[in-house]
């Protein structure tokens, strides 16, 4: 049987209900951007390019909290097996979608570059302002 992790894993994730939210707002502006250049594909290829994003960044933080909760030793490796896992993913992921002439392939691309910079600008701001949620204390 394993010990409870020796440190909280929640006070790790103080940032995520500010960049999450950052990222629903983003989805609805590129929802009505991409389907105002390319009609309903683009619209839902511009959402799921944001969703992509905050998907695939809430798994990474989610697994390099629990890591250093257990053992700041495992956040390495536990973090390059979250990316590699990723990465593979988006790369099946984009090869399938390449050469279906799908009309929200743009938008989606779009979203996804989108949602990186409003994730990072917003976990930035929201931990150099202080406006993450409340530590649990250890």
């Amino acid at each position: 049987m394993n010990p409870a992790p020796s440190r909280p894993v929640r006070g790790r994730l103080r940032h995520l209900p500010v960049v999450l939210a950052a990222c629903g707002v983003l989805a609805v502006a590129a929802a009505v951007l991409g389907g105002s250049l390319r009609g309903w594909g683009g619209a839902w290829g511009a959402v799921v390019g944001v969703a992509v994003v905050a998907a695939s960044y809430t798994a990474s933080t989610v697994a390099i909290a629990w890591a250093d909760s257990v053992s700041p030793q495992l956040v390495l490796p536990v973090g390059m097996v979250t990316y590699v896992v990723k990465f593979t993913l988006l790369c099946v992921g984009a090869v399938a979608l390449g050469n279906t002439g799908w009309a929200g392939l743009a938008p989606m691309a779009g979203g996804i570059a989108a949602g990186v910079v409003v994730w990072s600008a917003a976990q930035i701001w929201s931990t150099l302002s202080g406006r993450a949620a409340p530590a649990e204390p250890d």
